[in-house]
């Protein structure tokens, strides 16, 4: 036990189910391991057929393509002074499957363990469809005694300690971690003390990319057994970085943090978040771009600058849809907006349609006053044309309805919901203004679209209104987004009933009212798009609530 072990860490963004493909990236990244003078070459969790898979591994021909695809896998390290390689992969054994992180050297299948702690909460549903394996033992590779480890082990401690007990020199965590604000810091903690308690050294192996509204952010790292850092890869892109294990004094040697991209803003963060999701949701689906609404308000502006960042100007199409309600401001705006970052943009005026709905639905309507329904077949009549292009063009429909919005129901249903991704969807109205101000004075690294003022300021500071009626406001029938979206916080993300939000300071009334609006717009929360999970309550797996539901906390009897 006196050579290094030179270990790649490669960080790769597979796509679920592209078991060909996901083959042909692990395969790009092992050659990229024997030119840096690895011995061994570390993949995420389930890396060859991508994660989440959900139902879909629980196919029998899925299961064996995957099977498959691990064994051509394996035989790239066969040979003399190969590197071997770790992937991950379904794996059925007695007619139960497992989570399995599987070791190929020589050529062929050298060792496989089973993940042990199943996560079955929040977006996690492993408990669905996989069996936990038992306490996984040691696997012994070219001296070393390495402790395999699936992600969710690391963060209890029964894993880590039984890997160790057994004799473990050093623990390999191949992970697929999403991403949520705050979530970096705390893996890293995990990590800390699972090396602080066992005494050995960590490398941590994550997968970046975006999967339907998951978001992994990747940041790999590896932590001598005193819990200190010694190598941290990019967050938000691919990257592999060779770390070598002295298992004579059990350290980690020839680490580098320099030049590592790695915010830490809270802001940044739930920025590349969004841009990711938009760009791998419209990449690995194959779609040649997206439509937008560009209403000349802040949530379309904002959806439009995460587009361009994402996928660049050309295949970003914007279009005003002016009615009589709509404010020359916004047309200015909207051009304006349009201009900064590029985009093509297009004006369909929409009084013909409105005229043609009102003369069809007169005989029925009668002299009834005018009211959310007139309001709605505006909306409603933007969703049909944005269709109608994307159904001519190819482009997906973006949506722009913000996670305020959508908590309250704040949204139209087959109207401005329409569509089939959201961006901003687990993002809270202060949080788009915020971020607005953000991207006006920052690029964040990788975006494709320029530099500068790409919203205008007269859009950030101007009252929303969805204007659908005359001198419409949001505040007409919403509490101020700071107050509103306090109480959504409280009510959504931290699972808070009525009263402790009173006892915190807000009133009564309005909490109830908000809470009352939050449940009964669960049915259009089920028809809404998915869009990119920020926080750790988004309106998806997350947060599961029934559509039908009679409970509300202010009614507790005193």
């Amino acid at each position: 036990m006196s050579e290094l072990l030179n270990i790649y860490v490669a960080q790769i963004n597979p796509t679920v189910g592209a078991i060909a493909a996901n083959g042909e990236l692990i395969s790009q990244v092992y050659g990229d391991g024997v030119d840096a003078g690895a011995d061994l070459v570390v993949t995420p969790e389930l890396s060859v057929i991508g994660y989440p898979p959900e139902d879909l591994v629980l196919q029998p021909f899925f299961q064996r393509e995957a099977r498959r695809a691990v064994e051509g896998l394996a035989r790239l390290t066969a040979g003399e002074d190969m590197p071997g390689l770790v992937i991950g992969a379904p794996w059925m054994e007695d007619g139960v499957l497992y989570n399995a992180v599987i070791l190929c050297a020589g050529g062929s299948v050298e060792a496989v363990r089973y993940k042990q702690q199943l996560p079955n909460y929040g977006v996690f549903d492993e408990k669905r469809i996989f069996q936990a394996g038992p306490h996984p033992r040691p696997v012994q590779f070219r001296g070393v005694s390495l402790g395999l480890m699936i992600c969710e082990d690391m963060w209890l401690p029964e894993t880590a300690r039984a890997l160790s007990e057994a004799g473990a020199d050093l623990l390999l965590v191949p992970t697929c971690s999403p991403f949520e604000v705050g979530k970096s810091s705390s893996r890293l903690e995990q990590a800390k003390d699972r090396v602080r308690e066992c005494g050995r050294p960590l490398v941590f192996c994550n997968q970046w990319g975006g999967q339907d509204e998951l978001i992994f952010d990747g940041g790999s790292f590896a932590l001598q057994s005193d819990g200190s850092l010694s190598m941290r890869l990019h967050a938000w892109q691919a990257d592999g970085r060779l770390i070598c294990f002295d298992p004579a004094t059990g350290t980690l040697k020839t680490g580098d943090m320099h030049d590592v991209y790695l915010p830490e803003d809270r802001l940044e963060c739930i920025y590349q978040a969004a841009v990711l999701g938009v760009r791998d949701y419209i990449g690995k689906n194959g779609f040649p771009g997206v439509i937008i609404g560009l209403s000349g308000g802040i949530d379309s502006a904002l959806s439009t600058a995460i587009a361009v960042d994402a996928l660049g100007a050309d295949r970003v199409h914007c279009v005003m849809m002016p009615s009589r309600y709509t404010s020359d401001d916004s047309l200015t705006d909207a051009r304006a907006c349009a201009d900064a970052l590029g985009v093509r943009y297009d004006i369909i005026g929409i009084e013909e349609g409105v005229a043609a709905f009102h003369h069809m639905l007169t005989p029925l309507f009668g002299d009834r006053e005018p009211d959310t329904t007139e309001e709605n077949i505006q909306s409603r009549l933007r969703g049909v044309l944005l269709m109608a292009l994307s159904n001519k063009f190819g482009g997906m429909v973006l949506t722009t309805g913000n996670k305020s919005e959508v908590s309250v129901g704040y949204a139209t249903l087959y109207g401005d919901m329409c569509g089939g991704y959201n961006a901003l969807k687990d993002i809270y109205k202060t949080d788009v203004f915020a971020l607005s101000h953000w991207r006006n004075a920052a690029v964040p690294q990788g975006a494709l679209g320029p530099a500068g003022s790409v919203i205008p300021q007269t859009i950030i500071s101007k009252p929303p209104t969805a204007e659908l009626k005359p001198d419409q406001r949001d505040e007409d029938s919403l509490p101020p987004y700071d107050r509103l979206d306090a109480i959504l916080q409280g009510l959504v993300d931290e699972d808070r009933a009525v009263h402790d939000l009173v006892a915190d300071g807000h009133d009564g009334a309005e909490v109830a009212r908000v809470e009352h609006l939050l449940y009964i717009a669960e049915y259009k929360r089920r028809q809404a798009p998915p869009g990119v999970k920020i926080t750790s309550k988004h309106f998806g797996r997350d947060r599961r609530y029934p559509i039908t539901n009679g409970f509300r906390s202010a009614r507790r009897p005193e």
